[in-house]
């Protein structure tokens, strides 16, 4: 019998939709499930007539794949990964690739491809987007981990990812160790800010301005036409145009609202943590799907915490056009923190990421494409070092355009008692990145009043500190070195 080209263990429909995505590629994919009626189901079923092997045990899997083996695992993160590691590396042989495609930490695949390359065999944590539908018809892929692997995978993993421009496949190596895994982590950190942004818009339309779920699908449908076009905005309008068969109402109305996450946006927000670099749209983004899971404590705050229940009283066309800009200019800041904290875990831990390269990755195939990555790949392609989107030419002049609007928006919204965490934190991410001077030097000051933690001045060089209450006109200052 032919031996497979490929075999993944995992059939989830999304391990089950990238089988079939190898294998419409000219591919025949060796298949394995802890549950093995899965198997047989898959194979007698959706996989039927297809170059596709059953195995029903590791030991035939594993024999069933040609040299040098290639396993793509796409089983749940955590501990199962580790389980299969553990039973695969005695089965495998020197060069044998093992491949973890589903959501795990970086920091797990720093570890787990020191462990598989001391075993003789090599390692890659590739992070997939885009969903079922994505591993079906093309995914965006973000592989890292052992470079020597990366030829034996690429022309797998580049045939099955999205296609963009002149065939630019969706699918690039991004970095030793746990380097693809950490991209991925901070692509679903900027999906977090995206759709926090987009539900804050929904949010100002719905009370504010009172407009129905087919009046804010026309808004939406329409914004995907211009500079916000993007999957997110287009999956968006078709949301709001969804009507419940059995009441007759909008079916996103009755839909409860409770957001639930699977943790990479957090990982995006500890990381940023770690590393120094302030991703405030992201984490409130997080925060929000926090405030929301708690519906029951909320609903009994409703009944006594009070605030403005007024509606926007102006021009309603021109507000909409604020909102639009507002979410744009949003939009552009949470990008900017994302690509700010790859820029410093680059720099970190030595990956050499090439920021433009992953823009355009995202710009197909993934939950986050959207049209302007073509705008983030043109301003790294013209800057290599740039330190932040905001100041590239293009992002620079979109958000001064659109900042009127913007700071329209959050003043109305604050004033109308509507919650608007990333709206508002990405405004103060600008205004805080665009200011010379921040009230850090009083932060300074107290921290060396109360634990002598020492403090720089602007006048001369050195290090400071100050006897806060010596006597005296003047507080002493002793240099330190």
């Amino acid at each position: 019998m032919a031996k497979a080209d490929i075999g993944l263990i995992g059939l989830a429909v999304m391990g089950e939709n990238l089988v079939l995505n190898m294998e419409s590629r000219g591919y025949t994919v060796a298949v394995y499930n802890r549950t093995v009626q899965k198997v047989t189901d898959f194979v007698e079923g959706r996989a039927k007539g297809k170059k596709i092997i059953g195995t029903y045990s590791l030991e035939e899997f594993v024999s069933s794949l040609k040299s040098p083996r290639k396993v793509m695992l796409m089983v749940k993160a955590g501990q199962p990964v580790d389980d299969f590691i553990d039973r695969l590396i005695p089965l495998l042989e020197q060069g044998d690739i093992i491949i973890d495609g589903g959501n795990s930490h970086y920091q797990d695949t720093n570890r787990r491809t020191q462990k598989v390359e001391a075993a003789g065999l090599l390692y890659i944590g590739t992070g997939v987007s885009g969903g079922e539908e994505g591993a079906l018809k093309g995914p965006s892929i973000m592989p890292g981990g052992s470079p020597a692997a990366w030829d034996a995978v690429k022309p797998i993993l580049q045939s099955i990812a999205a296609k963009v421009g002149d065939d630019f496949p969706c699918c690039q190596w991004v970095g030793k160790d746990g380097a693809g895994h950490f991209v991925k982590t901070v692509h679903n950190g900027i999906e977090y800010g995206d759709m926090q942004l987009i539900g804050e818009a929904y949010y100002i339309m719905k009370h504010a301005l009172g407009l129905s779920a087919q009046e804010m699908h026309e808004v939406f449908a329409e914004w995907n036409q211009g500079e916000l076009d993007s999957y997110l905005i287009e999956i968006t309008s078709d949301i709001l145009a969804k009507v419940d068969q059995e009441t007759g109402q909008p079916l996103v109305e009755l839909i409860l609202d409770a957001a639930g996450q699977k943790g990479t946006g957090k990982w995006t927000s500890q990381i940023a943590l770690d590393l120094g670099i302030a991703t405030p749209t992201i984490t409130e983004a997080v925060f929000a799907r926090s405030l929301s899971a708690i519906k029951e404590e909320r609903m009994a705050a409703a009944q006594v915490l009070s605030g403005p229940r007024a509606v926007y009283t102006g021009d309603r066309d021109a507000f909409i056009e604020d909102i639009r800009q507002a979410l744009y200019a949003s939009k552009i800041c949470s990008y900017a923190q994302g690509f700010a904290l790859m820029r410093e875990a680059s720099k970190e831990w030595e990956w050499n990421l090439n920021l433009g390269e992953i823009a355009l990755m995202w710009r197909g195939g993934c939950i986050i494409r959207a049209q302007f990555l073509e705008r983030i790949k043109e301003a790294f392609d013209q800057n290599p070092n740039l330190p932040n989107l905001l100041v590239a030419p293009y992002f620079k002049e979109a958000v001064e355009k659109a900042q009127a609007g913007w700071r329209r928006v959050v003043a109305a919204a604050v004033q109308l008692g509507l919650p608007i965490p990333a709206f508002s934190s990405a405004l103060s991410y600008f205004d805080g990145y665009r200011r010379e001077t921040l009230s850090a030097n009083l932060i300074q000051a107290q921290r060396d009043y109360f634990g002598a933690h020492t403090y720089r001045r602007i006048d001369k060089p050195g290090v400071f500190h100050t006897e806060w209450l010596a006597p005296g006109s003047e507080a002493a200052s002793i240099p330190q070195n």
